[in-house]
């Protein structure tokens, strides 16, 4: 009786010490992960639109960065960095919707928030070109590094995807013209100037898409014969950050387009999540083959 009177004045203490609006549920706890990607279109295809809305349906709230120029290179970002030079637009995805500032530098934008991933990509028609790399990732590693707020920050490559076979992008001959030469080239490239710049993670969107290619749904994935197209184009490439960002499995995912239907919907999610899986080559989603796709 004398120890449970204990418990009882115990309890009663630390329910005046801590009141019961101090606690909060396990469920009702949001994570909050901070990404920022130094990049281009390609950046705004994959991260810009519905990566947001798949997280929040996990509860995890993201605050996304992109700091864009269309069709920028590499060797532009080193040589804005280098120059300090104001020329993005600096997309911010938050709880509070979408934000543009223009005229902003590299700087400015590392310096916004303490992230805890920074991405980097070539434009899509060096992408698969491993010199194109090494001198302006390596310079523009080293500068990010040193002004990134984060000690812990992870840096991460992002592994574009392959131009539709019927493309007439001029860089698409640097590849034969061929979808799978290419695909081929940006998924050995991507990894190898991971593992010469000791990046942490290389993101497969590329994979993605190329897992979905093989589907019944075939090579419509693309709005120009590059860009990803508005619904299941980005929702494929960011359903894979999604579960790179988040370890958890897009796979019956609750947030898609609404213009979506769910053998599309399906296809996205277990097209990404077989990218994270084998981020190198194409998974075959054998549900889902096309009949052009043969053993």
């Amino acid at each position: 009786m004398k120890k449970l009177h204990q418990f009882s004045l115990i309890a009663i203490i630390l329910f005046l010490a801590f009141p019961s609006t101090s606690f909060i549920s396990l469920e009702k706890k949001v994570t909050v992960i901070k990404i920022l990607a130094i990049g281009n279109s390609f950046s705004e295809d994959a991260i810009e639109n519905y990566l947001y809305d798949l997280a929040a349906s996990e509860n995890i709230e993201l605050i996304i960065g992109n700091l864009y120029i269309g069709g920028a290179s590499l060797d532009l970002h080193w040589q804005n960095a280098q120059e300090n030079k104001a020329a993005y637009e600096y997309r911010k995805v938050t709880t509070q919707g979408k934000v543009v500032l223009k005229d902003t530098n590299i700087e400015t934008a590392i310096l916004d928030e303490d992230w805890d991933y920074i991405s980097f990509q070539q434009v899509s028609n060096n992408s698969g070109k491993y010199e194109t790399y090494i001198e302006p990732l390596s310079n523009l590693l080293a500068y990010t590094k040193n002004l990134a707020t984060n000690s812990e920050a992870k840096y991460w490559l992002h592994q574009t995807w392959a131009y539709a076979e019927n493309s007439t992008h001029d860089g698409f001959s640097n590849y034969n013209n061929d979808q799978e030469t290419m695909y081929t080239a940006i998924t050995e490239t991507a990894r190898k100037v991971s593992i010469s710049l000791g990046l942490d993670y290389v993101v497969p969107s590329g994979t993605a898409i190329q897992n979905a290619r093989n589907t019944l749904l075939g090579d419509n994935f693309t709005r120009d014969g590059y860009h990803l197209n508005y619904t299941i184009g980005r929702y494929t490439a960011a359903s894979t950050w999604f579960e790179a960002l988040t370890g958890i499995s897009a796979v019956g995912n609750s947030f898609g387009p609404s213009d979506m239907d769910e053998t599309a919907l399906k296809i996205a999610q277990l097209a990404a999540h077989s990218a994270i899986q084998n981020p190198d080559e194409v998974t075959f989603l054998e549900e889902y083959l096309s009949e052009i796709v043969v053993d």
